[in-house]
């Protein structure tokens, strides 16, 4: 399996506080059948201000101890990208690194409150040729209000991305109850694990994917977690990345993305 997303790396966000938790939960990770995966701690201005290049080189180091270690676990480069105006700006220089070598990017969107002319700015990310993959919708707090949007970004292009422990209900019932729904409405694209740690949100993949199974069957669970991570992981093709078609047009006077009641599309 490839888990799309995983806050291993040590010491770069609320992930892994040291190396030996890093450590632990690579273990844990390939007694679960997970054999890559895409390290993703956050990018969030003021918060964790990590780049493609610190993300980078602490990958790096971590692969070296888990090549002595002998741990199995392939590791490739990435980070959960909290909504900012200047992302394609971003991406395009490597500031905010996509997943693996492909053009897909995990997007963290706001969970409080719905990102205004969202709709608009997705189809901007694509027209430059970037892939957004929404990170947890089923945890966001605005989901029930506004659900149909989740049909809608899927048809714009966005990949939906559950978190493993919401379907098994670590997160609560109501991102248990939210999982099943997109599962049940064909919404969910990715599985993955979002670890923090060995304990408390560990890299654990194996149940939710036999759990999804039950809606979608086993090919379509496995596609979620393999076949799906792993062509957005693949190559891209730098023909088809032009960061002068990016987002402006679809953002709010004074170019600022903060939280809006409702979507303005």
């Amino acid at each position: 399996m490839i888990d799309l997303h995983s806050h291993i790396l040590p010491g770069l966000d609320d992930g892994a506080p040291d190396l030996a938790s890093a450590l632990a939960m690579a273990r844990i990770a390939v007694r679960d059948g997970i054999r890559h995966c895409v390290c993703t701690p956050h990018i969030v201005p003021g918060l964790h201000p990590n780049t493609g290049l610190r993300i980078s080189a602490r990958l790096a180091l971590f692969r070296e101890v888990l090549n002595r270690a002998e741990i199995p676990l392939k590791l490739s480069l990435g980070a959960e990208i909290h909504l900012t105006p200047d992302l394609v700006g971003g991406l395009h220089n490597r500031v905010l690194p996509c997943l693996g070598r492909g053009s897909a990017f995990l997007l963290e969107l706001p969970s409080a409150a719905l990102p205004p002319r969202v709709i608009g700015f997705i189809a901007g990310l694509q027209a430059a040729g970037y892939r957004p993959v929404i990170a947890h919708p089923e945890r966001l707090r605005w989901i029930e209000a506004r659900a149909d949007l989740l049909l809608a970004l899927q048809k714009q292009g966005a990949v939906m991305q559950i978190t493993a422990g919401s379907l098994l209900g670590r997160f609560g019932s109501r991102a248990r109850f939210w999982s099943e729904y997109m599962l049940d409405h064909r919404l969910v694209d990715v599985i993955a694990t979002d670890a923090h740690d060995e304990q408390r949100r560990p890299p654990l993949l194996s149940a939710a994917r036999d759990r999804a199974a039950l809606w979608v069957g086993e090919a379509a669970a496995h596609d979620m977690v393999h076949g799906t991570p792993a062509a957005l992981i693949a190559p891209r093709t730098e023909a088809a990345i032009d960061p002068r078609r990016g987002v402006t047009a679809f953002l709010p006077a004074g170019g600022q993305l903060s939280p809006a009641a409702g979507d303005r599309v």
